[in-house]
């Protein structure tokens, strides 16, 4: 910091300079000058340089921000994206100013553009504790608060561009009250191999240290390991192009509580201001672990095989005969009672389940089969709805009927005309009501026949149905040679399963009552 700094924010801070350019300042409005060399720049009190800065009559930016000849001259800055180098007599004057270092596509493993950050409320920049504490570095080390306070101003109201972070170094643009942006860069300390080797140390010491770096987050007691990894009062060295000697200046401190935000989302950033990338630390750590797992292998030694004699092993032995399987039990036990609790699920619907369960269990035991593992989600549905008791008429059976229905993508109405189905003849009779089929000839042919020497009328076929001409009673052969009868309003195509399957068409019939028929 230079000793004849003004102390206190000067109105005339975001004047522009008459510094010597940077090298890689593009053209400004008038014509274009070959910049001084570094070795013979001006000091910042005077302007040897043969370009004029003339100020625009128009609120447009100028060509080029205002340059400070300390930072020309670092070599850190020769990784800034070079500003566009077309005519200045076809490109717009806005077109020319440099007002972003952004260059995603020279990023690598030492360097990473991060976009605007966006306004925000408030003076928090940081939620985490080690976002906190580079803030705490930054304002414990400034020599004028009232700097602080309109670089937070800046700082939320959007004024930084987008930052660029390379070891030891943080670059952007900040936008002043006047139209062309300043460059400012803010610089950090490296670590240095013996540092980070005991930073590895300590991170690979704990499984939970990697993890909690893999979620974005830097457990206190890994920065704490011994190793200067956040910053103290004074560590942060910031420069601006700005004629404001403060220690920082408010452009500085924008860039600062930018910084912050950073570190916040991703304590990455922070490890690549010390020196190491992300991947390349991952890849230590990993390379760490592997050698201290096989260390430890080593000095473990290898692990005694278990032996018999051969002797032993050939002579002969009679084995205990092993004990008669339990006999199973006649029936399966009924499940606990679940109380209902509050937000809890239904304990009807858990003692369906249950007992469910257990009689699947008790076939499976007993026969050796599930024959309900065969079966869809659908068909599952079905069933467990048709081992409800009821046709469907309480709250709790109308409740189990729209979950299920739901769960399977049907409607209600459909699962209970499938539970009518189920209940007539199992999965057989569901399929006779969703699946239609043409029977081969013999026994439906003969069926018509026999409805006929019954005194019944003459049935319209169709498919594998018999339709009765007044549209109200149905016979559909299934796949097993059963029939199976359905009934529906006369003059709607509305059916619904009705009576028992029989291997007689007339005999499916009975029951039903057939009034009006010859």
């Amino acid at each position: 910091m230079r000793k004849d700094a003004p102390p206190t924010d000067a109105p005339h801070q975001d004047a522009p300079p008459t510094d010597a350019p940077l090298a890689d300042t593009p053209p400004t409005d008038t014509a274009p000058a070959k910049p001084a060399p570094a070795s013979v720049a001006a000091p910042p009190s005077t302007s040897t340089s043969t370009s004029t800065h003339t100020r625009p009559r128009h609120p447009a930016p100028p060509s080029s921000p205002p340059t400070d000849p300390a930072l020309s001259t670092d070599p850190a800055l020769s990784t800034d994206p070079a500003p566009p180098t077309t005519s200045a007599s076809h490109t717009p004057r806005s077109a020319r100013s440099p007002r972003s270092m952004a260059a995603p596509s020279r990023d690598s493993e030492l360097r990473r553009t991060f976009p605007p950050l966006p306004p925000r409320d408030g003076d928090r920049f940081a939620e985490s504790w080690w976002g906190n504490a580079w803030v705490g570095a930054l304002e414990q080390g400034a020599l004028d608060v009232k700097r602080l306070e309109r670089g937070r101003g800046y700082a939320g109201q959007g004024h930084v561009d987008a930052i660029t972070v390379t070891p030891g170094l943080v670059l952007a643009y900040v936008q002043g009250s006047r139209p062309r942006p300043y460059r400012v860069q803010v610089r950090l300390r490296t670590l240095d191999d013996t540092d980070w080797d005991r930073f590895l140390d300590a991170a690979a010491d704990r499984p939970g240290h990697i993890a909690a770096l893999l979620d974005k987050e830097m457990p206190q007691s890994l920065a704490e390991c011994g190793v200067p990894l956040l910053p103290g009062p004074g560590d942060l060295e910031p420069r601006c192009s700005c004629p404001d000697r403060g220690h920082p200046c408010k452009h500085a401190a924008a860039l600062c509580y930018q910084t912050a935000r950073l570190l916040d989302a991703d304590p990455f950033v922070l490890l690549l201001l010390r020196g190491r990338g992300e991947r390349d630390l991952l890849d230590a750590l990993s390379r760490l672990n592997a050698t201290r797992a096989a260390r430890a292998a080593q000095d473990r030694g290898p692990a005694p095989l278990p032996g018999v004699r051969a002797a032993q092993v050939l002579v002969s032995r009679a084995l205990t005969p092993l004990p008669a399987p339990l006999l199973p039990p006649a029936h399966p036990e009924q499940p606990p009672a679940y109380p209902a609790a509050p937000g809890g699920p239904d304990p009807f619907a858990l003692d369906q389940l249950a007992t469910d369960a257990a009689a699947r269990a008790h076939a499976l035991l007993v026969t050796g089969r599930d024959p309900v593992g065969q079966l869809t989600f659908w068909q599952d549905a079905v069933r467990l709805a048709a081992a409800r008791p009821g046709a469907g008429l309480t709250a709790g059976t109308r409740a189990l009927y729209a979950s299920l229905a739901a769960a399977a993508g049907r409607t209600p109405s459909e699962l209970a005309r499938a539970v009518a189905a189920w209940r007539q003849g199992g999965p057989e009779g569901l399929a006779v009501l969703e699946e239609p089929w043409d029977p081969p000839a013999g026994r439906f042919d003969r069926a018509r026949p026999l409805l006929l020497a019954a005194d019944l009328p003459a049935f319209r076929p169709r498919r594998n149905h018999l339709t009765h001409p007044q549209g109200h009673v149905q016979l559909r052969l299934g796949r097993d040679g059963l029939w199976y009868a359905y009934e529906s309003e006369p003059g709607h195509d509305d059916w619904w399963p009705r009576g028992t399957p029989d291997l007689d068409p007339v005999g499916a019939l009975t029951g039903l009552g057939l009034p009006g028929d010859p």
